[in-house]
């Protein structure tokens, strides 16, 4: 199909130009002389892609980029100018252009940008088609070109049969990735199995994933099959792969060459047709180089890598995750939808949210909840979701977090308050220990490394302080 542009520019001749540029180039072109008209040629004509100069009478650009991009989203807006200023850059940025070209244009850089943009929205358009019919906890939100590479890498390789490692910072959605890349392959139709390695203790782990007969070991009253038999035709998708044990990642590794597994307690090998995709947020070339983790494994899963960005490296999709969440909290809690005033959105976007889209969830629903009006303004970020304080981090009420925080005057009133240096150092570990729980989104392995302690040794911490983790879930929206 032919893309069609509509150029909106006050001066005839520059429309021309481009037009002829455009018409030879293979684009179908259509034309208005102000913002106000431009609006009258969208409602009757359909466009891919707008070339809009800032300097309109009237509407200016600036207000004509504003109008479009809230009533048709779907089309890829460039700007141009002849004397724009860094602000009109930043703030046709803010408001969803796609470019900005100064004048005079470069006949390649015109259809370099326009060609860019064009991809972006088919991608775009791709991902609403993906999302449509899926849950809330499940769609892809996001326009930043790091965001949308990530997707499309992730589709090229979807087709394909290869072993897929998933890597990047806690919260930034690799369990959605991975079933992104599942939907979208040829397996689709098959079972999509997700395993937590982290989740599951040493000695429980290969019977997870391989099964295991009856007697295997204490405890073992039946025989059951593992993850790989149940993933069989399909998926499998081992999250925080750096956790496991040698023993299970020797017999990965076979199942991974030979396409075989035996159950624990039995010799027998059983075939199995399986796609691998894993996931991690350790570094694991370092952990290969410490002897942790196995550097022919690594080979196997490392054919393809996959890297989901820190949600500081797309700020500008942090306004469409903030209103997709706000509709999906109230909806969950019976409340009616909030608007989120753009004061918010801008003091949203401009957090460096180190726990990333699991913490910009939580900070949304607490908004959500909490804000006492119907509209969410600057001063309820403020209040409600502090700067250095991460959502969700401390339970509410928890005397613990409330003594260390308010207090200020000195050690020695924190021992004596608890009643003494084991009582305070025991309250404190307790808070350090709730607080890498909840950044690491439940997962104990992750806590172990923030808190720089061995992972056995923490299980015997959450035990000992009844703390109840819970388990790592999909960030829901955004990779």
């Amino acid at each position: 199909m032919t893309s069609r542009v509509l150029i909106v520019d006050d001066e005839k001749n520059i429309r021309r130009t481009l037009s002829l540029v455009l018409t030879s180039s293979g684009y179908e072109c259509l034309e208005a002389e102000s913002g106000e008209a431009a609006l009258t040629v969208l409602e009757n004509e359909v466009a891919h892609a707008v070339l809009l100069d800032i300097g309109l009478p009237g509407q200016d650009g600036l207000q004509t980029l504003d109008a479009i991009r809230r009533t048709y989203p779907s089309i890829a807006v460039i700007m141009i100018s002849g004397r724009a200023t860094i602000q009109d850059a930043l703030e046709a940025t803010k408001l969803g252009a796609f470019d900005f070209l100064e004048k005079p244009l470069s006949r390649d850089r015109v259809l370099l940008a326009l060609r860019n943009a064009l991809q972006v929205s088919a991608l775009e358009t791709e991902i609403d088609r993906i999302n449509a019919g899926r849950s809330d906890d499940r769609i892809l939100i996001g326009e930043s070109p790091t965001f949308l590479r990530l997707l499309e890498t992730a589709r090229k390789v979807a087709r394909t049969q290869a072993t897929v490692l998933i890597t990047g910072e806690s919260g930034t959605g690799k369990e959605l990735i991975a079933r992104f890349v599942h939907e979208e392959s040829p397996r689709a139709n098959g079972p999509f199995i997700e395993v937590n390695c982290a989740a599951i203790p040493e000695d429980l782990i290969e019977s997870e994933l391989f099964g295991c007969v009856r007697g295997a070991y204490t405890g073992a009253d039946r025989a059951r099959e593992g993850k790989f038999e149940s993933a069989n035709g399909g998926t499998l998708f081992l999250d925080e792969v750096g956790d496991m044990s040698a023993n299970a990642q020797a017999k990965v590794l076979r199942a991974l060459q030979e396409r075989v597994i035996e159950r624990v307690g039995e010799s027998v090998s059983r075939p199995v047709d399986v796609r691998i995709l894993a996931a991690t947020n350790r570094n694991l070339e370092r952990e290969v180089e410490e002897g942790r983790f196995r550097e022919d494994l690594f080979h196997r899963i490392h054919v393809v890598p996959l890297e989901t960005p820190p949600l500081r490296a797309r700020p500008e999709d942090v306004e469409r995750l903030a209103v997709h969440f706000a509709h999906v909290y109230a909806k969950r809690n019976g409340l009616p939808v909030p608007t989120l005033q753009r004061a918010a959105l801008e003091r949203l976007a401009s957090r460096s949210w180190p726990g990333n889209v699991r913490e910009l969830r939580n900070a949304i629903e607490r908004l959500v909840i909490l804000s006492p009006g119907p509209e969410i303004g600057a001063g309820d970020v403020s209040a409600l979701v502090p700067e250095h304080s991460r959502a969700g981090s401390v339970a509410p009420g928890s005397t613990t977090s409330g003594s260390f925080a308010r207090r200020n005057d000195g050690p020695l009133a924190l021992v004596r308050e608890h009643g003494g240096l084991p009582a305070a150092r025991d309250a404190f570990e307790r808070l350090a220990i709730e607080a890498a729980l909840d950044e690491s989104g439940g997962n104990v392995s992750e806590a172990a490394r923030l808190l720089g302690v061995e992972r056995s040794n923490l299980h015997k911490k959450i035990s000992k302080y009844a703390l109840e983790p819970r388990p790592p879930r999909g960030t829901g929206s955004g990779a």
